[in-house]
């Protein structure tokens, strides 16, 4: 009583039932009545028994495919908002270098406050991309970034036609173009950072393969952006600055709505980005409104919550309760070495490229010059891996960061050189140091 009892065939060995290793025995199916020797069912292992057979290796999961429909508009949507954006940025530099001729304090001051924006705002707009309905987010970038550039192509258009204007006239109008290029990059991070670092992990529904597929496209889209879009502002602009603007007016109010309606394409043919919307915690529920405050408390809870609300706005902008976390991560050398890779004069910024426009350059050279700068970024993509599979990554950093400290010394030993050696003409020395950074 209370034993299990395990039936035993006559055939089986007290050795065979003592064995460990011996693998249970499952009947064998019947033939189907309708079926044959030779039939499919009756001779698979797996679809009689519903097991693997036993031996075999694991079958691997089929691949997520995507749908063509939808990787093609949200190419579309990617490929409208990265060259819009990188025409304007180029465009904005060869629009103020022609605006304020002979001074780099213009262009400086913009490229300045435009970053300090993207820096110090980029934490909220990541809580916003966290916390919102992606479809507005990425719709509210659109039409912002949009709307953005429109009003500072009307403005430079004033500005570079109107040399009548008063001084505090034109500083009035600089500032206010300012503002609109801190909402343009703002909207250009959000689009970016919402559909590379959201929407496509969402649409690989976590397959590598087809995520780094989608990365690898997109990536290629940001290059060829950067390739050809500040050539082609530049080859407009050194025929005329006043058509430039028109073109770069007109291209941004023709793809608003190619870029409107072709990401909403995206999100309803993806069901897995319709984010449920967040519950309001703004009005308290009905059974809880015997314990609001009272009259004579409101003025105080109003100064708390205002109180709350701009220690956690300045949280957003200075996020110094997590710098502690931040250095002690693994990955904070790694991010300040990349950090230091950019805190060069080696790239054409802004301040570089209107600094090779003040020394005599054309658009022309300068948009040529950033064309073939553009390739060679082309190329690492295809050397960097080649190189850290045949040495490893360490020595494979190492190596291109000694290249990248060779070509900075030579470029400031031109720079001082020239500068010495030519100081009784400082526009050609210019030129020169110019052509060696």
């Amino acid at each position: 009583m209370g034993e299990d009892i395990v039936a035993v065939s006559p055939a089986t060995t007290v050795d065979e039932r003592a064995k460990p290793n011996s693998r249970p025995a499952f009947p064998s199916p019947s033939h189907h009545p309708a079926s044959t020797s030779d039939d499919t069912y009756n001779n698979d292992y797996e679809l009689s028994t519903g097991l693997q057979a036993p031996g075999e290796p694991p079958v691997a999961s089929p691949p997520h495919l995507i749908s063509r429909k939808i990787t093609t508009r949200l190419f579309i949507s990617h490929f409208l908002s990265t060259w819009n954006s990188r025409l304007f940025e180029m465009g904005a530099v060869l629009f103020i270098a022609s605006i304020f001729p002979g001074t780099l304090l213009p262009m400086s001051v913009y490229a300045l406050v435009r970053s300090a924006a993207a820096v110090m705002l980029s934490p909220a707009l990541g809580s916003w991309i966290d916390r919102g309905d992606r479809l507005k987010v990425v719709r509210a970038s659109i039409i912002g970034q949009r709307l953005a550039v429109a009003a500072s192509c009307a403005i430079f258009l004033i500005l570079y036609k109107r040399k009548e204007l008063g001084s505090k006239l034109r500083v009035g109008f600089f500032v206010v173009n300012i503002l609109l290029a801190c909402i343009e990059k703002l909207c250009s991070v959000l689009n970016l950072v919402s559909i590379e670092r959201d929407w496509v992990v969402v649409i690989s529904q976590d397959d590598d393969t087809a995520r780094r597929t989608l990365n690898a496209r997109m990536r290629r889209i940001d290059l060829f952006c950067k390739l050809l879009g500040p050539l082609t502002i530049s080859l407009i602009d050194g025929a005329s600055t006043t058509v430039a603007i028109y073109v770069t007016l007109g291209m941004t109010c023709a793809s608003v709505l190619i870029e409107y309606f072709t990401i909403a394409a995206v999100f309803r043919m993806v069901p897995a980005l319709h984010r449920p919307a967040a519950e309001s915690t703004l009005s308290p529920p009905e059974d809880d409104r015997e314990h609001q405050p009272s009259a004579h408390r409101t003025t105080l809870t109003s100064l708390r919550s205002i109180t709350t609300l701009t220690l956690s706005a300045l949280s957003n902008l200075l996020p110094l309760t997590s710098l502690p976390h931040y250095i002690q991560h693994p990955a904070f050398l790694p991010s300040i070495s990349l950090s230091l890779l950019y805190f060069t004069v080696l790239s054409f910024s802004g301040q570089m490229t209107t600094f090779l426009l003040s020394t005599g350059y054309t658009s022309y050279a300068v948009g040529a010059a950033r064309a073939v700068s553009t390739i060679f970024e082309l190329s690492s993509t295809w050397i960097a891996p080649k190189v850290q599979h045949r040495i490893g990554a360490v020595r494979g950093g190492i190596w291109f960061l000694t290249w990248q400290m060779a070509w900075l010394a030579a470029g400031l030993s031109w720079f001082f050189s020239i500068t010495s050696n030519n100081s009784d003409t400082p526009s050609k020395s210019n030129i020169l140091a110019a052509s060696g950074l």
